[in-house]
């Protein structure tokens, strides 16, 4: 897929992707990295960080995709991450992704780029959407005026990509910092005093390149720092004092402030360019992505064309799923009846057919429909429509007192609660941040997905899926309740207004979806050979001790913890079985499934088929079933997300309130669900 070098690079290459959000620079990064790429968090901070590798003629060179910024003058934990990134020199070229429908505004963070004197390649990206708007970009005019390398490409498509792969490859050949951009005789005579008093500072020739971008930023009043200088050394004092006093000059000669008129010389300077090197539609019509959002948009409609979309997604995820978890479930059972048959009757065989391939097994079988929704939830992200399902449904949270922001963190919870969490960080609000983190959990997470699959297709047949998409709404309902709850009576403050950018609509490619869903489906594949396997060889072992008595009976150890806690959940209709399966739960929620395989007594040879016949024919009723899987959904996270939390809030406090709120409010719904039904005659 690569091309090589036309020369041998000297080392390994670190090429950063910076671009303003919904540019499409992590589409970009796909087509660069592919299947080379994995998922982190910045050192020091929970942001996300993606990193991934392309091959060059001299090995390797690590490409960062950078968080979305509209600027360097960052805010967000996030935006001061890509800052920092880049500040630092640590690429060797960075490659500006720009929306060329949009490039007026995407010139903004160019323009700082330039300043900063980085080897830069700009991405011209969503070309095509620009071409069909009307827009006539002049490509090579645009590039003299920026002198840098503008490329023109397609990236959900791959159209570009290798030209402008060999691009960045040339200037970080060449490290040529582009032309410094004139905003005019009074900026630029504020910008060299600065930068005559810079250039006295030890070390100022390694920083050389940066000089112009340090004295913007001494000018609006940020103090950016200097290497091997403290924050109180008298020579930056003195370059601190001769930027006041420049700044002061020009609030006296323009009668504004100097952040107003830098700023204002910045977008002037974009408008110059953006004059010189792009004719405009004369008659801007509706665009494809304005014809669509009429209908999703529509003041009436917008919402159930969403909860429709959102109930045929979980259909889908079960019907499709359920031909696949089949064939697993038999290629486990067949596993298990291979492994009995060899090995003799005792303790190390029921250890490892009953709870290492048993547990394990028991949850892999559920892997197509996770990733099936994985898939699912990607098009409709890659596509552009989940931030309009967050505009959508920030009329609704918002009557709710929940911000509209936190449906992205909501949304994302469905795939796993943890990231859901750390993507709070994006609400500038401390009080809506906390809520957010605390009504975050109530999302159903993939997690969670199994033991809904397994209880309603054991005990709702054909409305498996109907039973099943009920549980993503009730949780929505309990977030939004909770959180108005919150904002009302615990942590009180002024709502922010929602404001949201809405991409334009794009084809997903093949490529991008697979790539997204397997980036979320490993770590549930992770978390089998891991923290599901060691929890499915403990219960199994409370389940066989002591030895001599029944396995999985009353009197092994996962029944006598059972029994203990059976009066706390019979209320809800359940029994010791289920009482032990959710304290199991609390590591992760995949282990009430193999815990409650153990504990029905079905062993791996009989399949997750017999499982749910078991389940079927046991105790458990349609009713009692429904509030065991409203229990799964709302009580306490498992232990990643709970540590999450206390990453997030600086401390345990918010994260055992959590905890217990959960476990509390779990308890209540299951008990109105199963008793409010048994008194309507459901029972």
């Amino acid at each position: 897929m690569t091309q090589p070098a036309t020369e041998a690079m000297p080392r390994d290459l670190t090429v950063a992707l910076a671009g303003n959000p919904n540019s499409g620079k992590t589409s970009l990064f796909n087509e660069l990295t592919g299947s080379r790429q994995h998922v982190g968090n910045w050192p020091g901070v929970t942001v996300e960080r993606k990193e991934g590798y392309r091959r060059t003629a001299s090995g390797r060179a690590r490409v960062i995709d950078l968080p979305g910024t509209y600027s360097l003058t960052a805010s967000s934990p996030d935006e001061r991450v890509a800052r920092d990134f880049i500040i630092s020199g640590e690429s060797d070229v960075v490659i500006a992704v720009v929306d060329a429908s949009n490039l007026e505004r995407n010139l903004y963070l160019v323009v700082q780029l330039i300043e900063l004197g980085t080897p830069l390649v700009v991405a011209l990206n969503m070309s095509d959407v620009a071409e069909d708007r009307g827009f006539v970009i002049n490509v090579d005019k645009l590039s003299e005026l920026l002198d840098v390398p503008v490329i023109p490409t397609c990236a959900h498509v791959g159209e570009g990509v290798e030209p402008l792969w060999e691009a960045a490859l040339a200037q970080a050949r060449e490290a040529r910092a582009p032309r410094p951009i004139r905003y005019g005789r009074q900026i630029d005579e504020a910008i060299e005093t600065v930068q005559a008093s810079l250039l006295q500072l030890p070390g100022a020739a390694t920083a050389e390149r940066r000089l112009v971008w340090l004295a913007m930023s001494l000018l609006v009043g940020e103090e950016p720092a200097w290497p091997g200088l403290a924050a109180d050394d008298p020579a930056l004092a003195r370059v601190r004092s001769t930027a006041r006093a420049a700044a002061r000059h020009l609030e006296e000669v323009t009668g504004d402030t100097a952040e107003a008129v830098i700023t204002g010389g910045r977008y002037g300077a974009i408008q110059g360019v953006y004059r010189e090197a792009v004719d405009e539609p004369r008659e801007a019509g509706p665009t494809p992505s304005d014809r669509i959002d009429r209908v999703l948009l529509h003041r009436v409609w917008a919402l159930p064309i969403l909860l429709a979309t959102v109930a045929a997604m979980f259909e889908l995820t079960y019907v499709v799923g359920e031909y696949p978890s089949g064939w697993i479930g038999e290629g486990v059972a067949a596993l298990g009846g291979c492994v009995s048959a060899w090995m003799p009757d005792g303790p190390l065989r029921s250890l490892l057919v009953d709870g290492v391939i048993g547990g394990v097994g028991g949850v892999l079988v559920f892997v197509p429909q996770i990733f099936i929704l994985f898939a699912i939830i990607a098009l409709l992200e890659d596509s552009g429509y989940m931030a309009r399902a967050a505009f959508v449904m920030d009329r609704v949270m918002h009557r709710m007192r929940l911000h509209g922001k936190a449906f992205i963190p909501m949304v994302m919870g469905f795939g796993c609660n943890v990231p859901a969490i750390m993507a709070t960080r994006t609400l500038e609000s401390p009080r809506d941040r906390l809520v957010t983190i605390l009504v975050a959990p109530l999302m159903t997470c993939s997690a969670r997905l199994p033991v809904y699959a397994l209880i309603a297709g054991a005990l709702f047949g054909p409305h498996a899926g109907l039973a099943i998409f009920s549980m993503y709404v009730l949780g929505v309902v309990l977030a939004a309740l909770v959180a108005r709850i919150l904002r009302h009576h615990v942590l009180r403050g002024e709502e922010e207004p929602f404001v949201m950018e809405l991409p334009p609509y794009h084809r997903p490619t093949a490529k991008g979806i697979a790539i997204h869903t397997w980036e979320r489906g490993k770590l549930f594949l992770q978390k089998a050979g891991t923290v599901i396997l060691a929890g499915s060889v403990i219960m199994w072992c409370l389940s066989a001790l002591p030895w001599g008595v029944e396995v999985a009976g009353p009197q092994s150890y996962a029944g006598q913890l059972g029994k203990a806690l059976e009066p706390a959940v019979r209320p809800l209709g359940l029994e010791w079985q289920e009482a032990v399966a959710l304290v199991s739960g609390f590591v992760a929620k995949e282990i009430v499934v193999s815990t409650m395989g153990v504990l029905y007594g079905v062993g791996a040879e009989a399949g997750d088929a017999e499982l749910g016949r078991a389940i079927a024919s046991s105790h458990l009723t349609p009713l009692s079933g429904y509030a065991l899987m409203a229990f799964v959904l709302v009580y306490s996270p498992c232990i990643a997300a709970i540590a999450a939390m206390r990453r997030e809030t600086g401390s345990w406090k918010w994260a055992i309130i959590a905890v217990a709120y959960l476990t509390a409010l779990a308890w209540v719904v299951a008990f109105v669900i199963f008793q409010g039904g048994r008194l309507l005659g459901l029972g």
